[in-house]
């Protein structure tokens, strides 16, 4: 979650009242945020920097990642501050600012929106909780500036109307911010190649053919988003009007964004929570708009769900009074059986009817909400069947000395199938439709490539080495829905100067042996003489495994065996160990003989 610092003294001024610490915890858990670190005793903090909160806020708390949000939202939430009614200037369209947008902008960023707070009263506090705004959204909601960038200018440094294009780099030349040289755009991406803070932002745009940019009426260049606005109009402590332009690659998040940056900072315009909207136009793709939209949603939630949801019976109008302690506007419908809820524009992150409950249960207060209802029962979690023999499973192993290793679940092709020397049917590998890598192709059919990577990788260990792994292994099923299934394994590898073949042997006999499978030997005559039958098809025989030898190319000729599992007079081979060719080896560059062994966990349970 992101965690934003505040001024203690001025969130205490702005909440009208000085909390001790339990006593701010307190208000924090009731609202739904967390107190993370109160500075004003730590022995590190400067001597002339005022104590600060850390407060933790939810990832869908986009309105509250600054001072203004913080202190505004627990104000309504004690009842000290009416839901702010956000609301457009009214301005006829011939006299708003405009954004024209040119058809070339679809090549490297296509949308845009605008905004202008009017009459602003900056201080040192506000403005770096402005500017911090725009920087925590740039981290979270606008994903490192890939999906949206805010830049904010002095509108009274440049002049509408305003336009919105995309040139060749080397068209375009403004001084950026903080800076005293011109550039053109490929200058520029040399010159902050090694800025740590802008630099992680210039491959966004740097190999498109067309470099966005935003002029004014005079060719000022405004912004080169998203990387940097001009010095031209940067704003300071004395800008009065201020010019928001936004750009995106996701319409849903541009809105989200453009309202969230407004509504924080409306409070200090002179006309509290009143914006100057700015209208784009778009004559090439036919979206000429106002914006911000402010738009209010609302939605018909029903009584019974949030009762029943919260263990509650509360009136609508007792349901209305929690919500507007979480700055919402509701009212009951005429027949009482829903709530009529308008969601304030901040609130994209309400999507559902059970998005408004959770406030509801917020409004009422977590700790006053029953601890059982009869629509609720109490569950005790334990772990999954195939968990808990994985680990049994892997403490035998780990006390029997061998080492636990965590490949990587996709490799290639080539690994899965040729390196081993088996053959793709087509029918059982699953294969990635757009692979970013030849290393990463397909989802493995067995551990064996990720354990002889492993060892490969480990050359330089003290020989020998013994790894083994537990998890899983894929296949194409085409009755499942989802047209897959996994598949729990068990595999071991053993890497030194001799084979090791015996070794492995006993290691799959002391884990089967622990989980009570018994080995199954040939019965004996009276005499003492072998009685020769096929073990599989006697159904004279108990239950358990027995090892078979097999010939398969992934395995030195006569140093292999199937592993069969007889249950419920039905046997199933469950795996294979044995020495791996020479031509495996010589593929994952292992200079040592090899002997593996995998087998399919499952079967046991």
């Amino acid at each position: 979650m992101p965690t934003i610092n505040v001024d203690k003294y001025a969130l205490f001024e702005e909440l009208g009242q000085h909390f001790t610490v339990d006593e701010f915890q307190k208000l924090c858990f009731d609202f739904g945020i967390e107190l993370d670190k109160d500075t004003e005793d730590d022995p590190t903090r400067p001597k002339d920097q005022a104590p600060e909160l850390a407060i933790e806020i939810p990832a869908n708390r986009y309105d509250m990642l600054c001072f203004e949000g913080i202190a505004l939202h627990l104000n309504i939430f004690r009842g000290k501050h009416a839901t702010p009614d956000y609301k457009l200037l009214d301005i006829p369209e011939s006299k708003m600012q405009t954004i024209t947008v040119t058809k070339e902008t679809a090549e490297v960023r296509p949308y845009v929106a605008g905004a202008i707070l009017r009459n602003l009263k900056f201080t040192e506090a506000t403005y770096q909780s402005f500017i911090g705004l725009q920087d925590k959204l740039h981290q979270n909601l606008a994903r490192q500036r890939t999906l949206v960038s805010i830049g904010t200018h002095d509108l009274d440094t440049i002049q509408g109307p305003f336009t919105y294009e995309a040139l060749p780099p080397k068209d375009i030349n403004f001084i950026p911010l903080n800076q005293t040289q011109k550039m053109n755009g490929e200058e520029l991406m040399a010159f902050y190649e090694t800025d740590k803070h802008l630099g992680r932002y210039l491959h966004i745009i740097r190999d498109k053919p067309v470099y966005p940019v935003i002029f004014d009426a005079n060719k000022v260049v405004c912004s080169l988003p998203p990387i940097i606005n001009g010095d031209h109009s940067k704003i300071t402590l004395n800008t009065k009007n201020v010019f928001i332009e936004i750009t995106a690659t996701d319409q849903t998040k541009l809105d989200i964004v453009c309202n969230i940056m407004v509504a924080m900072f409306s409070k200090y315009c002179e006309e509290q929570f009143t914006i100057e909207p700015v209208k784009i136009i778009s004559e090439h793709n036919g979206t000429t708009r106002i914006t911000p939209s402010l738009t209010v949603r609302t939605m018909d939630v029903e009584v019974d769900y949030v009762n029943q949801c919260c263990g509650l019976q509360e009136s609508p109008d007792s349901i209305c009074n929690f919500l507007s302690k979480m700055a919402y506007k509701a009212e009951p419908s005429k027949d009482g059986k829903f709530v009529k809820v308008a969601v304030p524009p901040t609130r994209a992150d309400v999507l559902h009817a059970c998005d408004v409950m959770e406030d509801v249960a917020i409004g009422y207060g977590f700790n006053n909400l029953p601890r059982s209802s009869p629509n609720k029962s109490a569950t005790i979690g334990k772990p999954l069947v195939i968990n808990k023999l994985s680990d049994i499973v892997r403490n035998e192993c780990a006390m029997a000395g061998w080492v636990e290793v965590m490949p990587l679940i996709l490799c290639s092709h080539e690994e899965n199938f040729e390196w081993l020397n088996r053959v793709d049917d087509g029918t059982t590998a699953i294969k990635l439709a757009n692979p970013k890598s030849a290393e990463y192709q397909v989802v493995r059919t067995s551990l064996l490539p990720g354990l002889l990577k492993t060892l490969r990788e480990n050359k330089s260990v003290r020989l020998p080495l013994m790894i083994t792994e537990v998890s899983d292994v894929a296949f194409k099923d085409e009755s499942r829905e989802r047209k897959a299934r996994n598949e729990r394994r068990w595999a071991a590898a053993f890497y030194g100067k001799t084979s090791g073949f015996e070794v492995v042997h006993g290691l799959l006999d002391r884990v089967l042996s622990m989980l009570r499978i018994a080995f199954i030997t040939h019965e004996e005559g009276l005499e003492g003489k072998s009685v020769d039958f096929d073990i599989k098809k006697n159904p004279s025989r108990s239950d358990g495994y027995f090892i078979e030898e097999i010939n398969e190319p992934t395995f030195f000729n006569g140093r292999a065996a199937a592993i069969y599992l007889r249950l419920d007079g039905k046997v199933q081979r469950i795996g294979e160990f044995g020495v791996l060719h020479p031509t495996v080896l010589e593929k994952y560059d292992l200079r040592y003989p090899v002997s593996t062994l995998e087998v399919n966990l499952e079967v046991f349970l």
